[in-house]
């Protein structure tokens, strides 16, 4: 055994949470070690966030093709490579690899490759090799969950990292699960040509989301021949000659090529020394406080092995937030509703803070207003042919609580919904503001002149 290597941090995992962690200590002179055991990024940049997103514009691109007729342009879907779409796809992911592993080299981060384990309080070993930290930081992401008794087999069971390793567009699909990953994949199968039904237990699609923004959600797919079932738990699956057999609470069965189980993600947390140091775990996820400190001194924990919202920006923000709490910055704590989602589907999601049922929760009823703003009566969406809304939450004589919109590329609206969100603003108060007109963003602007009193393109 080599003498151990001593650093002011050592960081297990190199996904989000993990590289964002060290980029920050390292930016704060802070010795850093950085152990991954896969590759650099991890889940969102390798298996996750980038890849689907680029499944989801190839598949975006196809459908424009389809529908090129309504904007007076003469064009034919001819067919779908998917080997040029994974082409693609993975040339976008080995760009993005490239330019971390420059930052992570430029910053004088070490970084180390290999499977880490816990064995002491905050040292890890990696091949017979010790590191040792002032400060760990446990960073070591999720995986795909399936349900007990559902096997995997990587070919007609499979995970979203199967998924987006085909070599073909499944002719036909049962998605398990009608949470993020689940209708981005139905989403994104349909539009390359599959025929897609989802699985769901719970009584609607996105069901995270704001009420009337699953019924937009479900809406739309109706339209576009994507079948759902919710309310309807799986039971079995069986093989057959061409494919899987799916039962569902009451009887019913499903047919297709293949399954994809998309019931969320479990935190990687298994074997790996955690408990055997004292680190407090429940259900497998480490327990913090709202500095992110564990049960053990000195020991942190970013990202999906925290209970919470499993996503990359929000593993971002909690990496640069400890390497700032062990530089002695004192940084204020993260707020977890003033994070913002989306899902990448079409149409797409966002939405920021409370839906109107918790705001109802947690303030009284008779406390708060809702305003749904209708695209029907914004210019750009009239033009990109889209349709859905911008709903607006608030506390009565308050600020807005929250934000929820649906429609073509609302996701990148979601930034000023959490200015709005995050410095608590009132509704006149955003009404000043000067939205460009014909923009998509415009739709915020009049969603909250609407709602203080003062619609321009929208009835009271």
């Amino acid at each position: 055994m080599s003498e151990p290597s001593t650093f002011d941090v050592v960081i297990l995992g190199g996904g989000s949470g993990g590289y964002a962690t060290a980029l920050r200590a390292a930016q704060l002179d802070l010795s850093v070690a950085l152990i991954e055991k896969d590759k650099l990024g991890g889940t969102c940049l390798h298996r996750g966030c980038i890849p689907t997103k680029a499944l989801l514009h190839a598949g975006e691109v196809a459908d424009q093709t389809r529908d090129a007729g309504h904007f007076g342009i003469k064009a034919e879907l001819i067919g779908v490579d998917m080997a040029a779409v994974n082409s693609y796809k993975d040339g976008v992911v080995a760009k993005l690899y490239k330019g971390l592993q420059g930052l992570v080299k430029s910053a004088k981060i070490t970084y180390v490759e290999g499977a880490g384990k816990l064995v002491g309080p905050t040292t890890v070993e990696v091949d017979g090799q010790r590191y040792t930290g002032r400060n760990l930081v446990l960073a070591t992401g999720s995986y795909s969950r399936t349900l007990p008794g559902l096997e995997l087999d990587g070919q007609r069971v499979i995970s979203s990292e199967h998924a987006l390793n085909l070599d073909r567009v499944p002719a036909s699909a049962i998605v398990l699960g009608g949470g993020v990953i689940g209708v981005e994949f139905a989403s994104a199968w349909r539009s390359l040509g599959a025929e897609v039904t989802i699985v769901e237990a719970l009584p609607r699609l996105v069901a995270a989301e704001d009420e009337e923004v699953s019924k937009a959600v479900e809406r739309a797919f109706r339209k576009r021949g994507i079948g759902f079932k919710t309310g309807k738990p799986f039971e079995k699956v069986e093989h057959t000659d061409s494919g899987v057999r799916v039962t569902i609470a009451g009887g019913e069965t499903i047919e297709a090529d293949l399954l994809l189980v998309a019931v969320g993600r479990g935190p990687t947390t298994a074997n790996l020394g955690y408990e055997e140091q004292g680190v407090k775990m429940e259900r497998g996820f480490v327990i913090t406080d709202e500095r992110l400190r564990t049960s053990v001194p000195n020991v942190y924990a970013v990202g999906d092995i925290v209970p919470g919202l499993q996503l990359a920006h929000r593993g971002f923000q909690q990496g640069i937030f400890v390497a700032e709490e062990i530089a002695g910055q004192q940084p204020a704590v993260i707020d977890e509703a003033g994070i913002p989602r989306v899902t990448y589907s079409d149409p797409e999601v966002a939405s920021m803070g409370l839906t109107e049922a918790k705001a109802k929760e947690q303030y009284g009823a008779d406390k708060v207003q809702a305003y749904n703003y209708n695209l029907g009566g914004n210019g750009k969406s009239q033009i990109l042919r889209t349709q859905g809304f911008v709903k607006l939450v608030r506390v009565a004589d308050g600020p807005v609580v929250g934000v929820h919109m649906v429609g073509a590329r609302v996701g990148e609206l979601i930034g000023e919904a959490q200015l709005i969100y995050n410095w608590e603003a009132y509704p006149a108060e955003v009404a000043q503001l000067v939205h460009a007109h014909p923009t998509q963003n415009e739709a915020l602007g009049e969603a909250h002149l609407a709602l203080a009193g003062k619609p321009l393109h929208a009835h009271a």
